[in-house]
């Protein structure tokens, strides 16, 4: 069967995981996704990151990332003025650009929206930037974390008064799916009048919609700060063998369930009061420690409660249920494998194409290149004009 998005080509400008995220939904479905990689970018990764020296370590650390596979890469200076012919035929046979560089970034190397839609009119140019493209704060560069701080999602993201940095990346997996979304919509559009148009993605603003249920509660300054106090909707309990599970029966019937499986059931009738929940609260912490987690959670499971297990990581990768929807994927690389994850939906009718784990920088170059119509000469002339490794002392 065709893959779904076969005969789509996406060019990526991408450093960071909000950039590459649609190339990686793209990638699953089938599109041919050609990453352009900056030699000095890769040198300053090198220099913040470490390098490796062995070259099948370098291949496993570089093919690791669920989130650059299903690619090809060339590495070229988009700076470079012998640059501009190769990009601009690459452009030319593109629907989808995604780059991250910061606002203004693009335009000062001839490839802004308004240069390339003049080579390619069709071209859906996604740029994608902390703050957006416009806005008293459009130039600022900034990280997952500050993302969440300016959309008043940091102040309440762990429940309690003061907060803490989170330990997974929210505002960044949020800008990279709002930036598939938005894409689709901008194919759709382009079916409709035949022109390409330019996608902005704010960290920022994909990060807002964290706040939504808060702000569908009440009005925006009746919003009560978070102060970390217990309530029956949920709770992480730590229990005998010190492994952790997670309960969320917020919903009265959850809640009578939860409480006659833990043999407390006159506090069933006391899930509103307020007054009663630090009571409460100590009492299930303390009878949790009482038993191992499995216990808690066969008990919880035979009533149909919604217990589950707080997993790491690796847990999750590797769990059962993980690896029965397609979650988990192991990919080879070399003589070793890295283990990845699935495509995360799933649409009837259609499976994604066998993927690919992500190759050193450039390995494809020679294999665009040519499909872009230079021979070996073109090619070899474009060596030594530095393009391939950002050297420009010697034009």
């Amino acid at each position: 069967m065709t893959a779904p998005l076969a005969g789509l080509r996406l060019i990526e400008f991408s450093r960071f995981l909000p950039g590459a995220y649609p190339g990686w939904i793209a990638g699953d479905m089938g599109a041919d996704v050609i990453r352009v990689e900056n030699p000095r970018e890769l040198a300053k990764h090198a220099r913040m990151f470490g390098q490796d020296d062995d070259p099948a370590t370098a291949r496993l650390r570089r093919a690791r990332p669920s989130y650059w596979r299903n690619r090809r890469s060339i590495v070229i200076d988009p700076g470079h003025p012998a640059a501009q012919a190769v990009l601009h035929a690459l452009v030319a046979s593109a629907d989808i650009l995604v780059e991250d560089y910061r606002p203004g970034v693009m335009a000062a190397m001839g490839l802004g929206y308004e240069a390339l839609a003049k080579v390619n009119p069709r071209l859906i140019y996604c740029s994608m930037s902390f703050a957006g493209q416009t806005g008293p704060l459009h130039g600022r560069a900034g990280h997952d974390p500050a993302a969440l701080a300016l959309a008043g999602a940091l102040s309440r993201l762990n429940g309690t008064a003061t907060p803490t940095l989170p330990g997974v990346q929210v505002a960044d997996v949020l800008a990279g799916s709002h930036a598939a979304i938005a894409m689709l919509v901008a194919l759709q559009q382009r079916a409709q009048t035949g022109k390409g148009t330019q996608v902005d993605i704010a960290m920022t603003d994909a990060a807002l919609p964290l706040i939504a249920v808060a702000l569908g509660r009440s009005a925006p300054d009746a919003i009560p700060p978070v102060d970390g106090r217990w309530h029956p909707k949920g709770g992480v309990w730590r229990c005998a063998d010190d492994r952790w599970l997670c309960t969320t029966d917020m919903e009265p019937r959850y809640w009578q369930r939860f409480c006659a499986a833990v043999d407390r059931p006159d506090y069933a009738a006391r899930q509103f009061d307020s007054d009663a929940h630090p009571a409460i609260h100590d009492d299930l912490a303390a009878l949790f420690r009482t038993r191992p987690r499995d216990a808690w959670l066969d008990l919880l499971a035979a009533a149909d409660t919604q217990a589950m297990p707080l997993l790491t990581p690796t847990e999750a990768l590797r769990h059962p249920h993980a690896r029965a929807r397609g979650m988990h994927v192991t990919l080879p690389v070399g003589d070793g494998a890295v283990e990845q994850i699935g495509t995360p939906f799933h649409i009837a009718g259609i499976d994604p194409p066998a993927h690919r784990a992500a190759g050193l920088p450039g390995a494809e170059r020679s294999d665009i290149l040519t499909e872009l119509g230079l021979d070996v000469a073109a090619q070899q002339a474009l060596a030594d004009a530095g393009v391939f490794t950002g050297d420009r002392s010697t034009r």
